[in-house]
């Protein structure tokens, strides 16, 4: 599953540089997660590394992009053309 940045963002820029796949990008009024980059740092760390980088907990997955965990391991290995560790 993507995750998601709710409007309770206060764009600290925190989250954006700590994204592997470079989901991560300024919208027109908070950060947003691309859902076809986010594999939820599967493949790359134990947990998504911007829930854990977030002050004010502002990321929660996102209900529109629903994925098993083997399918963000599939997005993981199209993305960066390497299979997970």
């Amino acid at each position: 599953m993507a995750l998601i940045i709710d409007d309770s963002c206060i764009n600290c820029d925190m989250c954006e540089p700590e994204c592997p796949n470079e989901a991560i990008t300024m919208g027109e009024e908070v950060y947003e997660i691309d859902p076809a980059l986010c594999t939820e740092c599967v493949g790359h760390y134990d947990k998504p590394t911007c829930v854990s980088v977030c002050p004010i907990d502002c990321i929660d997955p996102d209900p529109e992009h629903i994925e098993s965990q083997d399918a963000l391991l599939i997005k993981y290995a199209a993305i960066t053309g390497k299979l997970a560790d």
